[in-house]
């Protein structure tokens, strides 16, 4: 049902979703990413059907294949697309799954174009960016409005007005605007506002040639964000009105916050909600509810206690590697009226005879995914010492498979026990391919992605913290616990928690005599948003304050 009663028609086309392009200017991350989260939020909260689109300049098909230290952490929907790390902060804002449509990139573009080429769709026509890859671009944008049967599409613009590789994508823009109406579509553009200390003022220049570059490309700013260390006083935003052509209102200060969960307030207070909706000609039904966001923010701002958690992985340095963890630590902390203090440690420079050192009194240890065998050793060293000191131990994907491997060695005797990702050779492959990859060559998209179904036993870690027997949880991965180990794993004491109906394959396990000690396949972060803070990330902050507490 949507929220407007009546549809528009604009330049031939029947409009009944209002769509909002949001791009930005003068530096990369200024923060597009979280202003579309929070404007949705807002949105969100007003009752309208939101969703937000992100299209990405780059020319990978998706960023399965990048590096960590490239794009940071490939955030997995659960129709099994590899997409940017923006869609999570997108889903943990709005409490909404996104899929596939949410990300475009210029990869998957001009794929697509070409096949159709291949095929002869476009009737022998000589293809270029003007009509036929803008007409691409905004087929995907229309889609997803259409399909999706939103009141609003956020679309996020990657990158930086200016770029080369953006170019089509403004282009795009700006004749969507044209198609749909001005009164159906709506761009706010994000800039930076910088404060020179030595001369104690802040400067609008930069913001200026940002809005006269992107009105170069055709596309005039209705509404300007405006990221800046110090309050705007009046006459700064008069005159960057007055220079970009918008109106004073329009003009809204982003200060720096100390958690991007407050981010949706200073918006409402700055009254961005507001301006959106009058110029999209949108019922006002009264002020957003956003009663359970605010309390959530303060029990982030207010915890009443404190506890560190080691979060062992070979992408430390980059953080963004690991966001939704971050982010869902962040969620099971309020929860627990706890802040948790991460301690990263990298995997690399971990040894057996260091590792009680590196990870002295931290109250729980995280052993994250990743791919490869670097760091390994330094993994399987924490594990160990989380199971010998009955530390809270918390393993996802191959922090899982690592916390197997361990416990074959160690507690079963199977020496030289392995994944066969690491060694093909050794003799007790506790991690192994799974049947379906082992002939696949292509890297991309290829993986065991997106939700599948688990079942949980009774009485274990996971049916506890769960409060149910049958869930579903994402996944992103080649290798998995090989069942022809199984019983000898279990009969030294591993426990098999939770797996898939269909197949039977591991997805949880446990170690029972351990106070928390769980390990899984999937990817618990990945779903862990606001209002539905993830019960294993809540379990294990929980056991993590015991262990503190009793010790």
């Amino acid at each position: 049902m949507s929220y407007f009663s009546h549809p528009s028609t604009s330049n031939n086309y029947i409009v009944s979703t209002k769509y909002i392009f949001v791009t930005g200017g003068v530096t990369s991350s200024l923060g597009k990413g979280i202003i579309c989260a929070s404007l949705g939020r807002l949105l969100t909260a007003r009752g309208l059907n939101v969703t937000i689109q992100k299209l990405d300049p780059y020319i990978n098909v998706d960023p399965g294949t990048m590096n960590p230290y490239e794009h940071g952490e490939v955030y997995v929907t659960d129709d099994g697309a590899e997409t940017d790390l923006d869609l999570g902060h997108y889903e943990r804002f709005l409490d909404l799954p996104t899929s596939q449509q949410n990300n475009v990139t210029t990869g998957r573009i001009y794929y697509d174009v070409i096949k159709k080429e291949r095929k002869g769709a476009y009737l022998g026509k000589t293809i270029q960016v003007v009509p036929h890859i803008t007409d691409e671009i905004k087929s995907r944008v229309r889609t997803l409005g259409e399909t999706g049967h939103y009141d609003v599409v956020i679309v996020e613009v990657g990158g930086t007005v200016g770029d080369i590789e953006g170019l089509p994508y403004i282009e795009a823009v700006r004749q969507m605007r044209y198609d749909v109406g001005r009164r159906n579509s709506l761009s706010i553009h994000l800039t930076l506002v910088p404060y020179l200390k030595a001369a104690g003022e802040v400067k609008t220049k930069p913001t200026q040639h940002s809005v006269k570059m992107l009105q170069e490309s055709g596309l005039m700013p209705d509404i300007l964000v405006c990221r800046a260390e110090v309050p705007l006083e009046p006459g700064i935003r008069r005159k960057i009105a007055q220079f970009c052509n918008v109106e004073v209102e329009d003009v809204i200060a982003s200060l720096d916050a100390s958690s991007i969960y407050e981010v949706p307030l200073l918006m409402l207070e700055e009254g961005l909600d507001r301006r959106v909706i009058e110029k999209l000609d949108i019922p006002d039904r009264g002020e957003p509810d956003l009663q359970g966001w605010k309390t959530f923010v303060q029990a982030v701002q207010q915890p009443e206690s404190t506890v560190e958690i080691a979060l062992v992985g070979k992408y430390v340095e980059h953080h963004d590697a690991y966001m939704s963890i971050v982010e869902a630590f962040i969620h099971a902390g309020a929860v627990n009226r706890a802040k948790v203090r991460i301690r990263w440690v990298q995997s690399e420079d971990l040894t057996a005879s260091n590792v009680a050192e590196r990870l002295g009194k931290v109250s729980g240890v995280l052993v994250a995914p990743g791919f490869g065998g670097r760091g390994i050793d330094g993994k399987l060293a924490a594990v160990e010492h989380a199971r010998v000191n009955d530390i809270p131990f918390f393993g996802i994907c191959l922090g899982m498979q690592c916390a197997v491997i361990e416990f074959a060695r160690n507690r079963c005797g199977m020496e030289g026990a392995n994944s066969a990702e690491f060694d093909s050779a050794t003799p007790f492959p506790v991690i192994d391919i799974m049947p379906e990859q082992k002939n696949i060559k292509n890297m991309g998209g290829t993986m065991r992605l997106g939700k599948y179904d688990c079942h949980l036993e009774e009485g274990t870690r996971a049916h506890t913290a769960y409060g149910a027997a049958d869930i579903s949880e994402r996944h992103r991965h080649r290798f998995e616990l090989n069942n022809e180990l199984r019983d000898q794993l279990e009969t030294c004491g591993l426990r098999v928690s939770g797996t898939n109906p269909d197949r039977g394959l591991v997805e949880i396990v446990e170690i029972p005599e351990n106070r928390w000690f769980v390990g899984v396949q999937f990817h618990p972060e990945l779903k862990s948003t606001v209002s539905k803070p993830h019960p294993l990330f809540v379990d294990f902050v929980k056991a993590a304050l015991e262990f503190q507490a009793d010790r």
